[in-house]
């Protein structure tokens, strides 16, 4: 019986490090051939690669948040398996900012990597993705929260932005067939959310889950392995969010 992604080619953003890394393994144990774009540290993206394997990874250095860096990215998977069928636009930052201490260095740096490169990612992307393809933009749960604490501003507008993406676009692009649709993660412990945290505040926030504990890089790369088969895709436009419950 072959694999549910066998044949398939992805990309995945940020894809070295975190949920990115998770998401890239999760795609290739189900058969994907798999872009791994990283922005500057290069050894976990070629270990990464190497861990898979030649004929089914490639570790790219490209500047999500930049078009010429998109198209680079976009042309080195064409080039070499001439199509794309999954986009996991995973690349993203997350400087904690209230509205006080936004400088607009800050505000065009998150608005570039956050939603811009989301955005054009996908725009040079759909020309080379056949029906039944599938996109995956990454949001966050506290979107959806009733409180958030004041530095989450400039994340959350980012993030706003990536949501209403997704509705429109699943309109736009469901008529070539490609389901379009956005991950909501909870906090999840990785390296990026624990830094800085003293080990209270970390244990008060698992202790807000229903399931007593943060959530892993592979609880939300199994929600986008889920996404990106082909049984799913009649779910188009949706915000999954994955948090075990806390929103």
């Amino acid at each position: 019986m072959s694999l549910p992604l066998a044949g398939k080619i992805a990309i995945v953003t940020g894809g070295s490090k975190g949920i990115g890394a998770a998401i890239v393994r999760e795609l290739a144990s189900q058969g994907a051939k798999v872009i791994i774009n990283f922005s500057s540290d290069a050894a976990p993206a070629e270990e990464l690669a190497s861990s898979i394997g030649a004929s089914n990874a490639l570790a790219v250095k490209a500047d999500a948040g930049n078009i010429k860096g998109i198209e680079n990215l976009v042309k080195q998977a064409v080039d070499k398996w001439g199509k794309i069928d999954i986009l996991v636009a995973n690349a993203g930052i997350m400087p904690m900012r209230d509205l006080e201490r936004t400088t607009e260095e800050d505000f065009d740096r998150v608005m570039a990597v956050n939603v811009k490169g989301p955005y054009f990612l996908v725009q040079k992307s759909t020309p080379h993705m056949p029906p039944q393809s599938h996109i995956i933009l990454l949001s966050t749960t506290l979107c959806a929260a009733s409180t958030v604490l004041p530095p989450y501003l400039l994340y959350l507008t980012s993030k706003g932005a990536i949501e209403q993406m997704t509705r429109v676009l699943a309109k736009d692009l469901g008529r070539k067939g490609i389901a379009v649709n956005a991950v909501a993660p909870g906090p999840t412990a990785t390296e990026l959310f624990l830094k800085g945290k003293p080990e209270a505040v970390i244990k008060g926030i698992a202790g807000a889950n229903p399931h007593g504990r943060l959530g892993t890089p592979e609880d939300i790369a199994g929600v986008v392995g889920l996404l990106c088969r082909d049984e799913s895709g009649w779910v188009n436009g949706q915000v999954l969010r994955v948090n075990g419950g806390m929103a």
